[in-house]
């Protein structure tokens, strides 16, 4: 390469300098300012390093980056970060190889900061002016004026562009951040989740992740005031609700005092505090861990986001106060009538409305106890009622206060069961010292057919309990549609029920339960039906709860008992000795006083065989009084009859209980046996009881099989039992006897 003349003190950076292969110094460990060398000439790349070296650019050194071709150019840039000026030989492979790497640079990699200086040895290939104004480059020049002092000017020029550039891209960049952050944040619904949301923006923001906590506290000026953690990430995750000084450690601690006291953002070497203000009676302040100290940009836009979230917490809280105001009871925070108007509107719309029942619960006589003891006593009683309900009930069902003395229960039918509700005013509430007694009325609707609307059936709910109240103080009475027909109908069929029970109208049939293995016949249920004088039928459906509601089903129950056991004595004494009788038992039969004395009768009487006497009881049944149903069962189980659980998982029975239970079997609900074909959930719920029965040594037994298809996938699924039409129908007793004769094995 030729070399220009020129004075002594401004020599050229171009000399020819032997390449003694010395590697590059160690790269210092502050930051540097990256440059890119792309020239095809190794001399060239030799001579820039020895200009440049030990020079420092507002004390920062320069790192120095080599690509020999455009190609090089294009690998390097594309996995290259932060690289601030590109020293550009334009002429290298071909003729416009250097601007077709300027077009390269800025159109397909994207990078619009870094600053380019084109250097050519050709003076007058490509205008000067053009090339400016077309690859957005920083300066072209000839390598023949590039002395070693205007090297460093024209250098130093394009690292103050570069970085005015970048600070002016990253303040853009973090505008938008601040923008989009705040309106996420006011997005969010409910203090939880916003408070969930300034950490998670705050991380978003800084674009790193965040290890945060959000606090608070109501009593600033006190040194002994609790600082609570409102919202936490990171390795902080799932300390919300703590005490802050628990668990954040005292630097961490300390740090989120002293933000509090000084009211400002404080930013340290490796976190910084932020102070949200005052709103709604607490002050909120915030801890980042930030690993690393925040350069100006990110402080400004901490600045910036910290007074968006305070107003943003201020909103939050008010619209909280005004939800609370609105939606809940002042005085219990229960849902108000508004709210369970709502959950009621939103059930109804729901698929799940078939399995739903809303119940309103009146305290009785509670007016007088106000009167009697005071507003003060009665609200105290009111929140005894509330907090009694909440905790016995509140992690199942939906509890509200609806009016003075009036409370809601809004849930599944098998929980929301009156003589569990009303039983939890059997103890009695302590309030200032004195047990207080009290007793309740309620009134119930069923949502499965309901037509109207959450308000509507609040209003229905009511004038099932008024009915309740009329009827009869601390019980309780279902809504229907037609209320006034169906009032005097249940009159109708209670008398008419009393006469059919005197009549023999009522009758026992069988349905035989079928080893599905030989499909021959183990047993079978007895059920009970209703014929009247006029040959029609009664559903079981339609008169089994009048009977219930009337007290009938105790002597009802009791025949049915008396027919299954002598119809079993039959069927031994014609040789099926290896054979059961299923007998089911109401949830008012069971809880009556003498039921167990009512068994022993009619075993002795009839002389049946106790070990092949089976007693149905319901799921809800099993979930009642558990110790008491222990100790019954236990009793009956004494006589040598089983046990089985009827209609299995449809209720919400606990294991661990049913395991005490000690029953013999589990009735698998036609629903399930149903969904094995018809559902996409399959036979998981089938699969799951079956397994359960194996597990705790319970026999299994499948009800309402109806075709091939279901039978054959319960036999793979390890079911020993079933009934159903795919075996037999329901059949009178000398049906049973014939088709024992035709199908059965003595």
């Amino acid at each position: 390469m030729s070399r220009p003349d020129t004075s002594v003190d401004d020599d050229l950076i171009f000399l020819d300098e032997p390449d003694d292969g010395t590697p590059s110094p160690l790269p210092s460990l502050r930051p540097t300012w990256r440059i890119l060398i792309v020239d095809d000439d190794a001399d060239v790349h030799s001579a820039t390093i020895f200009a440049l070296s030990n020079l420092e650019m507002q004390q920062r050194p320069l790192e120095f980056l080599h690509a020999y071709s455009a190609r090089e150019a294009r690998e390097r840039l594309a996995v290259e970060k932060d690289v601030a000026v590109i020293l550009l030989d334009v002429v290298m492979e071909q003729g416009d190889s250097g601007l077709q790497l300027v077009r390269h640079i800025r159109e397909n990699l994207g990078l619009s900061e870094a600053r380019i200086i084109l250097r050519t040895g050709q003076p007058g290939y490509a205008p000067e002016i053009d090339a400016i104004r077309d690859f957005d480059i920083n300066d072209y020049k000839t390598k023949s004026e590039l002395t070693r002092i205007k090297l460093y000017t024209t250098i130093t020029s394009a690292i103050r562009s570069y970085e005015q550039i970048r600070a002016i891209n990253a303040s853009r960049r973090g505008l938008d951040r601040i923008v989009q952050a705040s309106t996420e944040l006011m997005s969010l619904h409910g203090f939880e989740q916003f408070a969930s949301g300034v950490l998670r923006v705050a991380g978003d923001l800084l674009e790193t992740r965040i290890d945060g906590l959000l606090c608070s506290t109501d009593r600033i000026g006190d040194a002994q005031a609790v600082l609570q953690v409102d919202a936490a990430t990171g390795r902080f995750a799932a300390t919300a609700g703590c005490d802050a000084e628990a668990v954040a450690g005292p630097y961490v601690f300390a740090a989120l005092r002293d933000g509090l006291h000084a009211r400002r953002n404080i930013y340290g070497n490796d976190f910084a505090i932020l102070h949200f203000g005052r709103a709604g009676g607490r002050d909120f302040v915030a801890y980042l861990d930030t690993e690393l100290s925040l350069d100006a940009i990110a402080r400004q836009l901490l600045e910036v986001f910290s007074r968006n979230v305070a107003v943003g917490l201020d909103n939050v809280l008010l619209m909280s106060r005004l939800h609370n105001f609105a939606f809940y009871d002042p005085l219990t925070k229960l849902p108000n009538r508004t709210r369970l108007r709502e959950l009621v509107d939103a059930v109804l719309v729901s698929p799940r409305r078939a399995e739903v029942t809303l119940a309103l619960v009146d305290i009785d006589h509670f007016s007088e106890t106000n009167d009697a003891l005071g507003h003060k006593f009665g609200d105290s009683l009111l929140l005894g009622v509330a907090a009694r309900l909440q905790t016995r009930l509140g992690d199942q069902l939906s509890i509200g206060r609806i009016a003075g003395d009036t409370f809601g229960v809004l849930g599944h039918s098998a929980l929301v069961e009156p003589s569990v509700i009303l039983s939890l005013f059997d103890e009695p509430f302590h309030i200032d010292g004195q047990d207080v007694q009290l007793s309740a009325t309620a009134g119930l609707l069923r949502l499965d057919d309901y037509e109207g609307a959450g308000a509507d059936a609040l209003k229905d709910a009511d004038i099932a309990l008024k009915r309740a109240k009329l009827l009869q103080r601390s019980g309780h009475f279902y809504f229907s549609r037609n209320m006034g027909v169906d009032i005097r109908e249940r009159v109708r069929t209670m008398h008419a029920l009393r006469s059919a029970l005197e009549d023999r109208e009522l009758f026992v049939v069988y349905q035989p339960q079928i080893d599905l293995t030989t499909r021959r016949p183990v047993g079978a249920e007895a059920l009970l039906r209703w014929r009247t004088k006029d040959g029609s039928f009664i559903p079981p459906d339609r008169f089994i709860p009048i009977a219930e509601y009337s007290g009938l089903i105790i002597e009802i129950g009791e025949q049915v008992m008396r027919d299954a056991c002598l119809e079993l004595v039959q069927l031994n004494a014609l040789g099926f000795r290896d054979f059961t009788i299923s007998i089911n038992v109401s949830q008012v039969q069971f809880r009556h006083p003498r039921f167990l004395d009512t068994l022993h009768k009619v075993l002795a009487e009839t002389g049946a065989p106790a070990g092949r006497v089976e007693l149905e009881i319901t799921e809800s049944i099993a979930m009642e009084d558990p110790d008491a149903l222990i100790r019954l069962l236990e009793q009956i189980k004494q006589t040598g009859v089983s046990i089985a659980i009827d209609d299995f998982g449809t209720g919400f029975s606990s294991l661990s209980y049913l395991q005490r239970l000690h029953a013999d079997r589990l009735k698998i609900d036609r629903a399930f046996v149903t969904e094995i074909t018809h559902s996409q959930r399959g036979s998981s719920i089938a699969e799951m009881v079956i397994q359960l029965g194996r597990n705790l040594g319970m026999s299994v037994i499948a009800e309402g099989v109806e075709d091939e298809r279901q039978a054959s996938i319960l036999s793979a699924l390890g079911c020993p039992l079933a009934q159903g039409y795919l075996f037999a129908r329901p059949m009178t007793v000398d049906q049973l006897r014939t088709w024992m004769n035709n199908n059965g094995a003595r």
